[in-house]
């Protein structure tokens, strides 16, 4: 079983904490799983035989206790992938862009969205922006981030001229359109803005600006729900 340490962004594997996750993994992504940790304390044995007919011989399956204090803190978490890092390329089409997300938790929310909402190619802009490998990003996804492409990007340049063909849609207030009187056209580039700040109003000269109309009971809506619903209004026709 390969040695578990405390994530870190240079680590050549992240972890998936949790049995969902894990199967996730094991069903859809099954080639980067390097190995599972069972807890002593688990005690689903419908999960378990599972598990191990998935795994077979190939994939090593140990049951200790230690590499649970050491990734999770909660006392749910029974099960956790050893997921080798495989670096992907996203493929022409619909795609989400996020412009310098700071927040794990709000990627992987993001990318569960993506996944339910048939985009499967996600771009992320920024050299600090949140990990995608992280093993919160991958426990919010609920191991979505097994069955997706991700691509980080250190400016928006370099993305927008790898798909020229692509219609751009910032999310953003100033110079912007209301989305339901929009008409998204096909492949087309959701690109929200970081959780604090938005995007930059260079974007204003980016494609067709969008903005969610709501009340001013708010100032703003968390991105997960901003991006959940562009993603609705993107492929409702689909």
């Amino acid at each position: 079983m390969i040695k578990v340490t405390s994530y870190k962004s240079d680590n050549i594997h992240t972890y998936g904490l949790g049995a969902t996750v894990a199967m996730e993994y094991l069903l859809k992504n099954r080639d980067v799983v390097k190995g599972i940790i069972l807890h002593p304390g688990f005690r689903s044995e419908e999960t378990i035989a599972k598990i191990k007919d998935i795994c077979g011989k190939d994939i090593p399956i140990s049951t200790e206790e230690k590499p649970f204090n050491i990734l999770s803190k909660k006392d749910n978490c029974f099960v956790i992938c050893v997921i080798e890092k495989n670096k992907t390329r996203l493929n022409d089409g619909n795609h989400m862009v996020l412009v310098n997300p700071s927040n794990c938790g709000n990627l992987g929310t993001i990318v569960r969205s993506c996944l339910g909402f048939g985009v499967q190619d996600i771009a992320i802009v920024g050299k600090t922006a949140a990990d995608p490998f992280d093993p919160k990003t991958i426990r919010a996804s609920m191991g979505a981030c097994a069955s997706v492409r991700i691509e980080v990007f250190d400016e928006f340049s370099e993305y927008a001229k790898r798909f020229p063909s692509n219609n751009l849609y910032p999310f953003m207030l100033d110079g912007s359109t209301k989305l339901q009187e929009t008409t998204i056209n096909k492949p087309f580039s959701l690109i929200m803005g970081n959780e604090a700040t938005g995007l930059d109003p260079a974007f204003q000269k980016i494609g067709q600006p969008i903005r969610i109309e709501h009340t001013s009971n708010i100032d703003s809506l968390n991105i997960t729900i901003a991006a959940s619903i562009g993603l609705y209004e993107a492929t409702k026709t689909c």
